[in-house]
C-alpha cells in the first residue's frame, strides 16, 4: 500500500494509535520538520487513513475509523511476530555452528 510505503507516514499513524495529536505535538514527537509533517498528513487524509479536525487555532488529527487502528495493530503484530521468529532462527543457527565447530 503506498500510503504506508514511507517511515514517516508509518511513524505518524504510530503516533495517532494513541489518540488525536496536533501538527506541533507530531513534530515535537518525531523530530521532523513541519513541511514534511504536513507533506506527510495530506498523503494520509487523500488516502482516507487520517482525519483533521480544526480546533481553535489548530488543525488535529486522528485516525480515520477503527479499521485503519486494526490494519496498524495487525501490521505491528506481524512486524513482531516475524522479528522473533527471525531472532529465534538467528539463536537456533547460532547454537548449531557452536555445536559443530
Amino acid at each position: 500500500m503506498f500510503a504506508l510505503s514511507t517511515p514517516s507516514r508509518v511513524q505518524i499513524l504510530g503516533c495517532l494509535l494513541d489518540g488525536p495529536h496536533s501538527v506541533s505535538e507530531l513534530i515535537d514527537a518525531l523530530e521532523i520538520e513541519q513541511s514534511a509533517i504536513s507533506h506527510q498528513l495530506r498523503i494520509l487524509r487523500d488516502q482516507t487513513l487520517v482525519r483533521v479536525e480544526r480546533v481553535g487555532r489548530q488543525r488535529v488529527y486522528t485516525l480515520h475509523d477503527e479499521y485503519v487502528a486494526a490494519l496498524l495493530h495487525d501490521a505491528l503484530s506481524h512486524v513482531e511476530r516475524r522479528e522473533r521468529q527471525r531472532k529465534g532462527l538467528f539463536a537456533r543457527s547460532s547454537i548449531r555452528r557452536g555445536a559443530a565447530g
